[in-house]
């Protein structure tokens, strides 16, 4: 199920959940069970359907996905796996105007790639945690708040 409402929207008698921004490299850990990361990504998603947390994606860390999964196993996968996401309780962030300029303000800041500085700007535009076990973001420590995911294993390198 696929939550469409805004990042801060109030539950009942004005409670805010707290927002989570997932970024690509916590959605590839989930598609490829990478532990204890994905198990992390998961109880993040059971929070979201029970309305516990808002979980946010930027569009641009959407197509992040795709392009990795395509590049490993091809585009017929690839839309498989934007699919799946798009079923998850999570919401799809578009990109504004204001947001680009905001990630391309990280960027310049920052040694982050372009598509890591849209997870970056959405979460510190909306306030959120964002959750990711890139190595890049370790560079924000302080600027924004970070939940560092973690696997077992050394994968490849992305």
């Amino acid at each position: 199920m696929r939550n469409s409402g805004s990042a801060g929207a109030a539950i009942s008698g004005g409670w805010k959940p707290l927002s989570y921004v997932l970024d690509a490299w916590a959605l590839l850990a989930l598609l490829q069970a990478e532990e204890p990361a994905a198990s992390r990504v998961k109880e993040l998603l059971l929070d979201g359907e029970q309305g516990r947390v808002t979980l946010l994606l930027s569009v641009v860390n959407l197509g992040e996905v795709y392009y990795h999964v395509g590049r490993h196993t091809g585009r017929v996968a690839a839309l498989g796996a934007v699919e799946d996401i798009r079923r998850l309780t999570v919401s799809i962030v578009p990109v504004s105007d204001e947001l680009v300029f905001a990630a391309a303000d990280f960027k310049m800041a920052y040694a982050v790639s372009y598509a890591d500085a849209f997870a970056a700007a959405l979460a510190d535009r909306v306030n959120a945690t964002l959750v990711s076990g890139d190595p890049d973001f370790d560079l924000l420590q302080g600027r924004i708040e970070l939940e560092k995911l973690h696997r077992a294993k050394q994968q490849l390198p992305r």
